[in-house]
């Protein structure tokens, strides 16, 4: 199966760098990126250390419902391109362990999809969930319930 990994819209990503509200309405907060595990959830590269980051709460929903899971993310303060491509990034492999959940047309957890794998097995795992018709997309998310990106089969638009 071919699959579609996609950072956060390049419409949010804008709307936050430009000073916009979050998912608790609050403005995002700059603060200096430490250590090597800043990923840029919209172009799903880490951010330098030393750089500006932005720090805000993101719900990867377009809408408020019982299973709109948010939290924490980081993205980068200077533009940066939207990933979408077939593969994970690289540095997922370190992601160890993640979350991986499947989610239905109705954007409601399928709590039957729900997974805890090492990095190197997070490919594998989205495609198995996504072989099950009933499962629109899913999300990785970190050890801490991060959101990381989402994850849909090729043919699927996001």
């Amino acid at each position: 199966m071919e699959l579609r990994v996609s950072g956060i819209p390049t419409a949010v990503f804008d709307q936050l760098r430009d000073g916009g509200a979050d998912a608790n309405g609050q403005r995002p907060l700059v603060r200096t990126a430490q250590g090597a595990a800043n990923p840029c959830r919209h172009c799903l590269q880490l951010i330098a250390p030393g750089a500006d980051k932005l720090v805000l709460h993101y719900r990867p929903f377009p809408r408020a419902q019982p299973y709109a899971e948010s939290g924490p993310i980081f993205l980068h303060t200077e533009t940066c391109a939207r990933y979408e491509g077939a593969d994970l990034p690289d540095w997922f492999h370190f992601l160890d362990p993640a979350a991986v959940r499947g989610y239905d047309a109705e954007d409601w957890i399928r709590y039957e999809t729900g997974q805890i794998v090492r990095g190197a097995d997070l490919k594998n795992a989205c495609e198995s969930i996504l072989n099950n018709p009933a499962i629109g997309y899913v999300h990785i998310r970190s050890k801490f319930g991060c959101f990381q990106c989402r994850v849909d089969r090729a043919s699927a638009a996001s």
